[in-house]
């Protein structure tokens, strides 16, 4: 088996890394707040160079790349401490599920704009009391002649102040099952203008502060039949193929954030002299760096056969569940190990470590925490046996 990269992916490898830092560097010295002031400019660039649309079919205007190469731009984005590369994440799932579940219609309204690095959009989800028990959303969406009546408060809502509208999913019926009576899940396309639909200030985060999380608020909210993402009562279908994505999407994430934290510790490691020599000669430094860089290939190996299974069709939940999983763990684990190698310095705001440590926090929360992907892979496990 060839794990190299071919020539034409280290092209693409070097050419994502250039932009990337050739945004950090017109934009200015990375900052928590950076996002908000070139998010726009920057999808624009995205655009440009053709990164957007990297995996939508060539007759929708995309470019029908694999899996295995938006796994390596998402990793140079955010190695290169770009946040912005959220944005440009957005288009991977949004495009993809709105050719899969869209209608002609809708399609022609969003997808031009998108691709040309235009509008964003945001994920309506998470809920007060509906994290990783999705179905128990309050949310409601109810019939009204030709349209639904939404209501409800939707939160943690990822950079809705810089969308354009919401892929909202609501719960939009009940129907008994032998374990009980189940909401029935409608997604909807909800313009950030449309009235009774309002987006307010959320938390503040630890992680991820170069966007914001913000709280939606639906107050008889009216959106026509003509908004349904997918098939009515089925919006389940395309929020998990749109989570399995998503997953896979942090494990690149991971592990380019871990890489480029690997690096900075090594540097620093090979240069920074306590007691007469460089402290990468003391075993408790260097075998440090031996751990971290073991568990970041691993993470980056499973990260890539997930992505290369994905391009085969054969990708289940379980492979997006262990690159998420163990990446995000692996990652957390690198930050830490390096800011232990660098010391003191390892936490002040002059280098990007302490940001990087916060930000890779939520990443074993996000998509689906940590333990939802273990219950993924146990269930896989064990239910060939009934149990």
């Amino acid at each position: 088996m060839d794990f190299d990269l071919d020539p034409d992916l280290l092209e693409l490898r070097a050419r994502a890394h250039k932009v990337a830092a050739d945004g950090v560097a017109t934009h200015g010295r990375f900052n928590d707040s950076w996002i908000n002031g070139f998010s726009k400019d920057f999808a624009r660039t995205m655009a440009d160079e053709g990164f957007i649309g990297m995996g939508w079919p060539v007759e929708h205007g995309g470019r029908a790349r694999p899996p295995i190469e938006r796994v390596i731009v998402a990793e140079e984005m955010i190695a290169a401490g770009a946040p912005i590369a959220a944005m440009w994440f957005a288009e991977r799932q949004m495009g993809p599920t709105l050719i899969a579940y869209g209608t002609a219609d809708q399609q022609a309204e969003y997808l031009p704009n998108m691709l040309a690095g235009e509008t964003t959009w945001c994920i309506g989800m998470s809920e007060p009391d509906a994290g990783s028990d999705v179905r128990g959303m309050k949310c409601t969406a109810v019939r009204d002649g030709d349209d639904y009546v939404i209501n409800g408060v939707k939160h943690f809502i990822s950079h809705a102040d810089l969308a354009d509208y919401v892929i909202l999913f609501a719960a939009s019926g009940e129907e008994q099952t032998s374990r009980g009576p189940k909401k029935k899940i409608t997604g909807f396309l909800v313009d950030f203008d449309t009235p009774g639909c309002e987006v307010v200030d959320g938390y503040k985060c630890v992680s991820n502060r170069g966007y914001h999380n913000l709280i939606i608020n639906f107050d008889d909210c009216r959106v026509p039949v003509s908004k349904i993402l997918g098939e009515e009562h089925r919006g389940f279908d395309a929020a998990n193929e749109w989570l399995g994505s998503t997953r896979l999407q942090v494990a690149a994430v991971c592990v380019g954030r871990a890489r480029r934290a690997l690096g900075i510790a090594t540097e620093w490691a090979a240069t920074r002299e306590q007691f007469g020599q460089q402290i990468g000669k003391f075993q408790g430094v260097s075998f440090k760096l031996a751990d971290m860089a073991t568990q970041l290939d691993a993470a980056e190996l499973l990260t890539l056969r997930a992505a290369w299974k994905d391009v085969q069709g054969t990708a289940t939940d379980t492979d997006m569940a262990m690159a998420k999983v163990f990446s995000s763990e692996m990652c957390q684990f690198v930050t830490d190990e390096a800011i232990q190698i660098l010391g003191g310095m390892g936490l002040m705001d002059e280098l990007p470590l302490e940001r990087m440590w916060r930000d890779t926090r939520v990443d074993r929360i996000w998509d689906g925490t940590s333990e939802i992907q273990r219950h993924i892979i146990s269930r896989a496990m064990l239910s060939p046996y009934g149990a």
